[in-house]
């Protein structure tokens, strides 16, 4: 970790890759974040080294992750967002070489994978966190702030929803792959959606689940989990490509009331059309956006609270700068993977499994 006499200096941030999850989610994050420097893109892609150079001229490009490792002294945090089944390799090769690392979602591709890295971290001294954006969207937010002031009662039954149109497949190792190497829309989305379940309504202890393949691949297209949380609110989680019309975000339903809100944050929008995450009206929601509170008979509009994507970044400089917490804890999104594991045995035989707990 980096010490507390050095918090003043900015602190040098490597992206390994330079794909969507690069090039939108953490680069133009990175760059926007005070405190932090995008020092350096690992890519070997000719194309994506170019639009690096066009981008961020004073970044370097570094055309290995094996070369990165050899910089120790010149970069303080590793960003890991590679396809799936690289992320806990190139995590734990980052602890060694003395970096700190941020690995996209999912963490790993199961439970004892994400635990081992948790321990590698622990032995070397180094900080370790996992990019779990959806916990910073505008619409989430809205619903933290009001399941915690109580304007639903008490919370029955949580409904979220990622759905998309896309009848054909795209090509892409996540569209083609196995999901024993991560492919699949339960390990493209789920991570989220689980994350974000598990925060507002605590641990899960059993999971039902269906995941199909509508398009024909050996990944998972179009999939629906059922969790049943320690504390009895019920989730109901939706992940599709195959969506032709699209189910409301949130229906979250209580014994006063209930909140729908349909759309998506729009952070992913602006970051995918280039805008940077610093601009003043970054996060903001129009009002048409905004979701209802109440009953059928009545019910009125809720202001959406400001995304904050920045807010992980932030984090994560403090972390490792100054010692404060992890942005994401590392048990949590070790239990999103042991929901996974569950949704994928029952999904294999069909009933409902018990999720497997481990301290981490």
């Amino acid at each position: 970790m980096t010490s507390a006499n050095d918090a003043g200096r900015e602190l040098q941030v490597a992206v390994i890759g330079y794909g969507k999850g690069g090039e939108v989610f953490h680069a133009p994050l990175v760059d926007a974040t005070p405190g932090l420097r995008l020092a350096a893109v690992v890519t070997g892609n000719p194309e994506r080294q170019a639009a690096v150079h066009e981008r961020y001229p004073g970044a370097e490009v570094i055309p290995s992750a094996e070369e990165l490792w050899k910089r120790t002294g010149d970069i303080d945090i590793a960003v890991v967002t590679t396809p799936n089944e690289t992320h806990a390799p190139l995590a734990r090769a980052a602890l060694e070489a003395g970096f700190a690392a941020v690995v996209d979602k999912p963490f790993a591709l199961n439970a004892v994978q994400a635990r081992e890295l948790a321990e590698d971290a622990r032995r070397l001294g180094q900080v370790l966190t996992v990019y779990q954006n959806r916990r910073w969207d505008s619409d989430f937010l809205t619903l933290w702030k009001l399941v915690d002031e109580g304007a639903l009662g008490r919370v029955h039954r949580f409904e979220s929803r990622f759905e998309r149109w896309r009848p054909e497949a795209r090509g892409t190792w996540r569209d083609s792959g196995s999901p024993e190497t991560g492919a699949g829309i339960l390990y493209d989305l789920g991570p989220h959606l689980i994350d974000q379940a598990v925060n507002l309504f605590g641990p899960v202890e059993s999971v039902y689940a269906e995941l199909d393949a509508r398009r024909g691949a050996a990944a998972d297209d179009d999939s629906f989990l059922a969790l049943t949380h320690t504390g009895g609110v019920r989730s109901h989680l939706w992940m599709s490509a195959v969506s032709a019309q699209l189910g409301p975000r949130f229906r979250v339903l209580g014994d006063k009331a209930a909140f729908t809100i349909s759309g998506l944050d729009s952070q992913e929008g602006r970051l995918d059309s280039g805008e940077r995450p610093d601009a003043p009206d970054w996060g903001v929601e129009p009002d048409s956006a905004w979701g209802r509170l109440g009953t059928d008979e009545e019910s009125v509009p809720v202001r959406s609270e400001r995304g904050d994507y920045p807010a992980f970044y932030r984090g994560v400089r403090d972390a490792v700068g100054e010692g404060e917490p992890l942005p994401v804890e590392l048990h949590e999104v070790v239990h999103g993977l042991e929901v996974i594991e569950a949704a994928r045995r029952s999904a294999a035989g069909g009933r409902t499994e018990k999720v497997d707990r481990e301290e981490t």
